[in-house]
């Protein structure tokens, strides 16, 4: 988990946030980590994170069984095309069942598959290349889409 935040770190305008136990941010995202394409180093409002790593189970989402120790699972919105030459499918139209709590498979994301997420539990031999592969495309898609929104006027904290 940490080589995945360390990568992500690297990335040009990259903004990582890891909620710390007692911060203000809510319990159940303590230990996760968010990314963003934030170049002025400040968590973007009305925007959602490009990829997160969650560590645990949560109510709605336990289909990964991420409670047990050093498990965890990486989660990445991908365009269609990308999300079809992965899984096999169109996320507007899952219908596969899977094992979720699969580790080191690349797979529509138990919740958010529909929404163009993919999730890998414990990236390891098979999958570590596609996942940071698939960091850095969401990474550059998050930062066309912060350009397109400042095109006309210097983005905040400059490039």
């Amino acid at each position: 988990m940490q080589q995945i935040i360390t990568v992500v770190r690297g990335f040009h305008g990259a903004f990582v946030l890891v909620p710390e136990p007692g911060s203000d941010f809510p319990e159940p995202a303590w230990g996760d980590a968010f990314f963003y394409y934030a170049p002025d180093g400040r968590i973007p409002r009305n925007q959602q994170p490009y990829a997160t790593v969650v560590t645990k189970d949560q109510p709605d989402d336990s289909a990964s069984v991420l409670d047990p120790p050093h498990r965890w699972r990486v989660n990445i919105h991908v365009d269609r095309a990308t999300f079809r030459e992965l899984t096999g499918e169109d996320p507007r139209s899952l219908g596969r069942e899977r094992d979720h709590a699969a580790a080191d498979q690349v797979m529509p994301h138990p919740v958010y598959g529909a929404l163009g997420w993919v999730s890998v539990v414990n990236p390891g031999e098979r999958t570590r290349n596609t996942v940071i592969r698939l960091l850095h495309e969401a990474h550059h898609a998050a930062r066309a889409r912060f350009e397109r929104r400042h095109a006309g006027g210097r983005p905040p904290g400059g490039d």
